[in-house]
């Protein structure tokens, strides 16, 4: 591991914090193509299939910032158990629902019930920005767990399918299911890195931190990119099966993960002494043209070509956009914050997966592609035109304007 990245566990439990982090967001990317593949064996209805699993994904946008919002303010250990304890009944529901073949608003109940999971990835990088707020190193933990959302989606597709489509059609959410209340409950059992909570904190935004006009634009821009992810997610699936290899969906899935990853990596490693807005729109721009490709590929090779060139711009924005998080919400809102983005990825995700269902239902698995062809368009249109509002760092936030420029002078010297 290159130095910098070794640097960040000098600091005792944060190998402890990030490997539960690790095994708790697993279901992020088993769950919801899981439920896809679920029940599309069960039914062969891909529309079903896509809508339950905006359900799941619409839920967690509505509960997630709200659970967010708790645990800045009374701690992760008081409010994750709980949540994740109704999480795990709902889930356990929906397997039973799907396989005893329950109505399909049984589907609907469970799933939306699902959305009181909590954010893992929130809370992991919470803990890091506890411990090196302010500092380059921050920059490299964040880096390091951008990658490790990508070794998730990496690992957790393969599993996921693969466990539905060889052993039972439920295997794959019922084994998401299992990492999540093995994560959260590890992590919190870790208290001496977990952040002091800000019941009374004078800085603390009383109502929500989506005021921030500068989250505002990050949050519609990654509603945009959770659409991509989310069609994507169902075409791909859609697309192997149409040419006979289904199974091989998740590999496939798994190149377009290992791009991002990839590209985290090295830019981890990176230093940087422009403006963090200014790559984050040029990101936003590459994702959106990295889609068009995938309109024209005709087999699952190509396919995987395709997808691990897209996958080289994901990481990176992702990574920038936390650091744009800082300088727009305040430090005892900092999960909420990360939360609402997450939120907006979840939404995205709901969006792109239900519009992706319909679309290959009447269309077929190549026009399905179209979707997030057109929600990268959306993402670029929404990064220009938010710009100035990310150029202007509000004072007194968990990225000052000040810490901005100390930054900045560091990056240049």
């Amino acid at each position: 591991m290159p130095s910098p990245y070794r640097a960040l566990f000098a600091e005792p439990g944060t190998k402890g914090f990030s490997a539960a982090g690790f095994v708790g967001r697993m279901p992020l990317s088993m769950m919801g193509i899981g439920v896809i593949t679920m029940i599309s064996q069960l039914t062969g209805r891909y529309g079903l299939a896509g809508a339950l699993t905006a359900t799941i994904a619409l839920s967690a946008a509505v509960i997630g910032p709200q659970i967010s919002r708790l645990v800045d303010r009374y701690g992760q250990r008081r409010v994750l158990r709980p949540a994740t304890l109704v999480a795990l009944g709902a889930a356990t529901g929906l397997l039973l629902a799907a396989h005893l073949s329950w109505p399909d608003w049984a589907l609907f109940v469970f799933s939306a019930a699902i959305g009181s999971v909590p954010s893992l990835g929130a809370m992991v990088r919470a803990r890091w920005a506890a411990l090196y707020g302010g500092t380059p190193t921050l920059h490299t933990a964040y880096s390091f767990e951008s990658v490790v959302d990508e070794v998730c989606f990496i690992v957790g597709p393969i599993v996921s399918v693969g466990l539905s489509t060889t052993w039972f059609p439920e295997a794959g959410p019922l084994l998401a299911a299992c990492f999540l209340a093995v994560g959260v409950f590890w992590l919190t059992a870790q208290r001496a890195t977990e952040p002091v909570p800000h019941p009374r904190d004078e800085n603390h935004v009383g109502g929500s931190v989506l005021r921030s006009k500068g989250l505002q634009v990050l949050v519609a821009a990654f509603t945009a990119t959770g659409t991509i992810f989310g069609a994507v997610d169902v075409a791909t699936v859609a697309f192997a099966e149409e040419r006979g290899h289904k199974g091989a969906a998740s590999v496939v899935l798994a190149v377009y993960a290992a791009g991002s990853c990839s590209a985290g990596l090295v830019f981890g490693l990176l230093r940087f002494a422009g403006r963090p807005e200014r790559r984050w729109v040029l990101g936003l721009a590459t994702m959106a043209v990295s889609m068009i490709p995938l309109l024209l590929v005709g087999n699952l090779p190509l396919l995987a070509v395709a997808l691990f060139v897209a996958g080289l711009s994901v990481a990176p924005t992702m990574i920038t956009t936390m650091s744009l998080i800082e300088e727009h919400v305040p430090r005892a809102n900092l999960t909420e914050g990360m939360t609402w983005v997450g939120t907006g990825l979840a939404v995205g995700v709901a969006l792109g997966s239900s519009a992706a269902g319909w679309v290959i239902d009447a269309a077929g698995a190549r026009a399905g592609y179209g979707v997030p062809a057109a929600a990268g368009a959306v993402a670029v249109a929404v990064g220009f035109l938010g710009y100035r509002r990310l150029s202007r760092p509000a004072a007194g936030r968990g990225g000052t304007v000040e810490q901005h420029g100390e930054r900045e002078a560091r990056h240049v010297a």
